[in-house]
């Protein structure tokens, strides 16, 4: 039987849509070089991916010369919110308090982003009370 197509990136598609968003379009090649500043990569691996990931709509690939230029289909926001509500939905039941406590659990935030979540649940809450 056939595997389910994932519809949230997986660990390595993620990669690469991180240095799309962050620089915009970009080749193969470009790709290539940003990833391997961290790690060390194969360029048939990169183009591998960025082929599947063409396939499944999450790129878009316009002819450049002899390469192509590949760019994220959809904006950070939106595929990082995909991301969260598939976790959101299958792990914790759609228990956004399960999730956040979880979230707090594992991440450990410092005195200054417990401050950012305060205010982003205050706006939350103001965006929520208007008309």
């Amino acid at each position: 039987m056939a595997r389910p197509r994932q519809e949230t990136p997986t660990e390595g598609e993620l990669e690469i849509l991180k240095v799309l968003w962050e620089r915009g379009p970009c080749t193969g090649r470009d790709v290539l070089d940003v990833l391997s500043a961290q790690r060390k990569r194969a360029y048939t691996s990169v183009m591998s991916v960025l082929n599947i990931m063409a396939d499944k709509g999450q790129v878009i690939r316009k002819p450049h010369g002899r390469a192509f230029i590949y760019s994220a289909r959809r904006p950070r926001e939106k595929t990082l919110g995909k991301m969260v509500g598939s976790l959101l939905g299958r792990a914790f039941e759609g228990s956004a308090a399960s999730l956040v406590s979880q979230l707090l659990d594992q991440s450990k935030p410092s005195a200054e982003e417990l401050e950012q979540i305060r205010k982003a649940i205050e706006e939350y809450e103001r965006k929520g009370k208007q008309p």
